[in-house]
């Protein structure tokens, strides 16, 4: 798991892994389906991963990583909690199990308030491991790993450990913060969660409600009905000239009765395809959710 900007380097912001994110979201569904995913509706309780100056280290560390462990429901995964000097944030040794190995930076040892998001980073990467779940390439695995964590509910850790003022410059993830606050808004549109009464950092909270400007802005493409007039516009001169416009969130195949128009499934993103006929609720065989379309 990386950080950056605890060395006064400059963080990363805006949407630049947006696809790989949104691929890692219709991985998840494709994996676990849309009961699986939904079996996660809550998120991990800010209670169980709080960890005090006064509580013993090592019993602390431990504690934090049953109740991520617990959350991602890995029953029979035990996760042991070392500190030492690394380049890197944590890590962890992935093998068949039952017992994982993480690695916390020794910073960690006086800085308890983020131990949390370091462990549950890792604990996903087990979860991953168990379900076979990779992509080709260690920055994509990593931005995999981020995603997953917080659309399962256990990542918005994550996002609250970004800290940037006068004294202070921390990420923790791949992720930017802007694109952590996009998943956890995506998440909170699925399963009808606010958290914003989470965040104890302001950057944390700024970064999510610009994430989930992005998200809100998934629900109102074309073919969707919630779509904005002018898109409706814009899509209805495309449907005629059977071309989609560069950059449009949809394509149109095939031609006369048979053509068909493509576009994101605004929950799992993955492709759906209907035919350019109007008025129609379309269903998604991933995720399972259902929209209103005007094709």
């Amino acid at each position: 798991m990386t950080e950056n900007g605890g060395d006064g380097g400059p963080v990363v912001r805006g949407f630049p892994h947006l696809d790989t994110v949104r691929a890692s979201i219709t991985a998840l569904y494709r994996r676990m389906g849309g009961a699986g995913v939904r079996a996660y509706a809550g998120s991990l309780p800010a209670a169980e991963v709080a960890f005090g100056d006064a509580e013993e280290l090592y019993g602390g560390a431990q504690r934090v990583a049953r109740a991520a462990v617990a959350h991602l429901r890995l029953p029979d995964a035990r996760v042991i909690v070392g500190f030492r000097r690394m380049e890197h944030a944590a890590t962890v040794e992935l093998a068949a199990g039952p017992e994982y190995f993480v690695e916390l930076n020794d910073r960690f040892r006086v800085n308890r308030r983020d131990v949390g998001a370091a462990l549950v980073h890792e604990v996903t990467h087990v979860l991953l491991h168990r379900l076979g779940m990779e992509f080709s390439g260690t920055r994509e695995n990593e931005i995999l790993t981020d995603t997953v964590a917080v659309y399962l509910g256990a990542g918005w850790l994550l996002l609250d450990a970004f800290r940037e003022d006068a004294l202070t410059r921390q990420k923790l993830g791949y992720l930017t913060p802007e694109e952590f606050g996009y998943v956890l808004a995506k998440r909170s549109l699925a399963f009808g969660e606010d958290p914003s009464p989470w965040f104890t950092s302001p950057g944390a909270y700024q970064a999510y409600t610009e994430g989930r400007s992005r998200a809100l802005r998934d629900l109102r493409v074309p073919p969707l009905r919630a779509a904005g007039g002018m898109s409706r516009m814009r899509y209805a001169r495309d449907r005629h000239r059977a071309v989609a416009a560069p950059g449009a969130p949809y394509a149109f195949e095939g031609g006369g009765p048979e053509r068909r128009v493509l576009f994101d499934c605004p929950t799992c993103h993955q492709r759906l395809r209907l035919p350019v006929r109007g008025p129609v609720r379309a269903g998604c065989g991933v995720c399972g959710t259902r929209w209103a379309c005007d094709t």
